[in-house]
Order: C-alpha cells, then structure tokens, then sequence
C-alpha cells in the first residue's frame, strides 16, 4: 500500500518545505520530495500543513474501572481527532496501574483499538500512596514508559529519592506532580485577587514551586532523570532555569489552558475552569509563553482530563479538577503561533521533536525519510463550534465546548494509515 500527499507545507522542528509531497509506503516514509512518485492513492493537500504525528506526554484515559468518563477507545479518538498520534496515560485508574497486569491491558486494549500508540505511565508508590515503591521493572519489561503519581504528590521525600535511585538502573524517569498538600490545604483556585473577591479558597504558587525545588534537589543528589509535569508559576520556572543551567537532569511541559487563561476566568464560578494546578495570575500566563518560545519549557502536554457532567455540576467546591484538552490542543496553541508568539517550527519542537527526545521515541517527531508514518495534516483557518458533533470524548469538562474554535486536524495518520479525517 502506497500514498502520496501532494503540495503540503512540511513543518519540522527546524525548518519548513513549501509545496512538497510525502510519499508513505506501509508504514514509514518513503521520500520526502518535491517529485509526484507513483502512489496506490494521491491526496492533494494544497494549502495544508503536515507536521509529525503530536506526541502527548500527559493525559487520562481513566481505563480501568472509571469508563463512565473516559476510556482507551474513546480517548483514541479523542487524540487522533486532535492530531496527536502517542499518547501517555497517567497511572490514577481504578485500580492504580500499580502492576505489570495493569499495564499490559492497557495497552493490549489500545492495540485491539488501532488507533495510537499508548505507553502507560506507571505508578510510583502501590496503590498510590506515596509509601512503598512499585514493580517498576516489572512494569517497564510490560510497555510503561516513565512513572507518576500524577494527581498526588509523593510528600515523602525519602521515597522519592529512592524511586529516582531505582528508576535510573532502568534509564527511565520520574514524572512529578509537585504539590504540597499540606500548604495546598483545601484551595479550589489560586490564592490571589481572585480568591478574595470570590471567597474560594486559594492554593498558593509556592505549593507548586516549593516540591519543584525538592524534586529538583533530589535528582541532583540521584543524578538521575526528573520531569515536571503541568508547570503553572513565573516562580517554578526560575527554578527550572537553574535547574538547568547547573545541569541537573530535569525537563518540563505546560498545559495549553495555562498559557491560554488565568484566574480572572474564575469569576463568574464556572467549574470547567477548575483545574490543579489552578489557573494563576496574568504574569504566569506570560511567563509560560515566554518559557514555551526560549526552550525552558521542552514539551505542551494537554493533562487532558475527563469528568462526568454530575462531578462538575455541583458547588465549586465539590467539583472535580480537570479539564479535557486533546481536542483543543491545536486551536489554542496555533492561537500563539498566530500572535506571533510562537512558529510552526516552535509547535512543532513543542509538541513532537522534543517529546520523542525525552521518550527516546526515534522513529518518530520528524517528517522525514525513514521515519514511521505518523503525519497530522492541519488546515489552520477552519473555524468550527466545538461541540457533541466534534468532541469525541465522553466527557465535556471544557469551557471551550460550544464556542468557535479555529485549526484543526484535517487528517490524521498513524502508521501509514488514516485514522481520523474530516
């Protein structure tokens, strides 16, 4: 089987080709040309851009045992309806996907769906607790990639040392939700204006930046391999800076919705925009941005994260945190590129290049010769409603669903093969 997409704008992580054909055969790239070679089928592309399959490092499938939200199939085609083609699921399930078995359904279940690669992000501790370490090569020998107790914080700093000492015999790494909770307490939103005018009860950046610090210290001592997941504070990003600049093995990504809104979004109550990390001041939306286009911050990772409708229509402090994203990865952070905040070439190193790096993923993050066939073909100024006929989730935890969206995935292939098209 052989296709051709013919005079697309390639995008990669350094450069773009104007008016060019990618010639896919089975599964990988053949050539990458500026010639019309033979194909099975010949798509014209004119005026698109394809850019490599999206790699997101941070979402929730909530399968097993949460299905009512979300599950593997459903958030398949949630993630190739917004390009992305691998996907990391975090481990909060239930049961925890604390065991090999665990990891093994997982993915034997998104190979039955075909639609993306899915590596499984193991637990740290068993059943989450934050206390005794998990089988983590056990896990590892059955398909999970990194491991996080996202959605908790390990608060013994004992056991994350150990964790990253173990991990690093494995040439894996941790992926740290940093958060104390003690000083988070019971904070619904950021603790600034917001929270004064609103009476909910604020969690302060140095929740975040404070276990920032100590994971970042503990990998210095291990020398061994942290990430920080969903960074939201100016302060967590200075960390990282010199982090970084003493050389300390640490990488790094920020959600879309906190560089897209900030705590002013909370002031009409709505639900959809309680997320934890909460959404921080105007100057962190900055920050993020600026972090984003230097390479401080290495990947956008969506933390897409499913609720059912009855978890979030309740009092604002009842309501669960977390918001879906994988469909409005593309909009939002083309919304940058358009500000000229970002370049393709940005979004491409953001959401790819730089992720397949960190996952040791060679065969894909480039359209290139050689590479596997996961292509996203993107038509940027279609404006759409974002609604129960786009959303491919079960769940609609979005404060985007029913507005106009512009960009989106026209195509989707993983594999050589179309997996989502419109």
């Amino acid at each position: 089987m052989s296709l051709l997409l013919k005079n697309l704008k390639i995008v990669n992580h350094d450069k773009i080709l104007e008016n060019t054909n990618i010639l896919i055969e089975k599964s990988h790239i053949k050539a990458v040309t500026g010639e019309s070679p033979e194909a099975k089928e010949i798509i014209d592309l004119s005026g698109f851009y394809a850019v490599p399959g999206l790699i997101d490092m941070h979402v929730h499938f909530r399968d097993p045992g949460l299905e009512y939200k979300e599950d593997i199939f459903s958030g398949s085609k949630a993630a190739v309806a917004g390009g992305v083609t691998t996907c990391l699921p975090m481990a909060n399930t239930k049961p925890v996907n604390d065991n090999s078995a665990i990891t093994k359904y997982m993915i034997d279940k998104s190979k039955q769906c075909g639609l993306i690669d899915l590596y499984p992000v193991g637990a740290i501790t068993k059943g989450m607790k934050g206390e005794e370490l998990t089988e983590m090569g056990d896990m590892l020998e059955a398909g999970a990639i990194a491991f996080s107790d996202d959605g908790l914080p390990v608060m013994n700093s004992e056991v994350m040392r150990r964790a990253l000492e173990y991990i690093k015999t494995f040439d894996s790494f941790i992926i740290s939700h940093s958060e104390d909770k003690h000083l988070a307490g019971k904070g619904v939103i950021h603790d600034g204006k917001v929270a004064t005018i609103t009476g909910l009860k604020g969690i302060p950046a140095e929740a975040e930046e404070i276990m920032i610090i100590r994971d970042i210290l503990l990998a210095k001592l291990t020398k061994s391999r942290i990430h920080i997941a969903h960074v939201s504070t100016r302060g967590s990003l200075k960390l990282i800076k010199w982090a970084k600049e003493e050389g300390i093995n640490v990488t790094c990504e920020a959600a879309p919705h906190h560089f897209t809104f900030d705590e002013n979004s909370l002031l009409e109550y709505n639900t959809n925009y309680k997320m934890n990390p909460p959404l921080r001041e105007p100057e962190d939306v900055k920050a993020i941005i600026d972090g984003l286009k230097s390479g401080l911050i290495d990947t956008i990772a969506t933390d897409h994260a499913p609720h059912h409708i009855d978890e979030k229509f309740v009092e604002f402090d009842l309501a669960a945190f977390g918001i879906t994203g994988l469909q409005t990865l593309i909009p939002l952070t083309l919304k940058l590129v358009k500000e000229n905040k970002l370049t393709w070439q940005d979004f491409v190193r953001l959401t790819s290049y730089t992720p397949s790096k960190i996952l040791n993923l060679s065969d894909r993050g480039e359209i290139k010769e050689g590479k596997l066939a996961d292509i996203t073909i993107i038509d940027p100024v279609y404006t759409y409603i974002f609604d129960e006929k786009t959303n491919k989730s079960k769940s609609v935890n979005n404060p985007l669903f029913g507005k106009e969206l512009t960009g989106i995935a026209k195509l989707t292939i993983k594999n050589g093969k179309i997996v989502h098209k419109i």
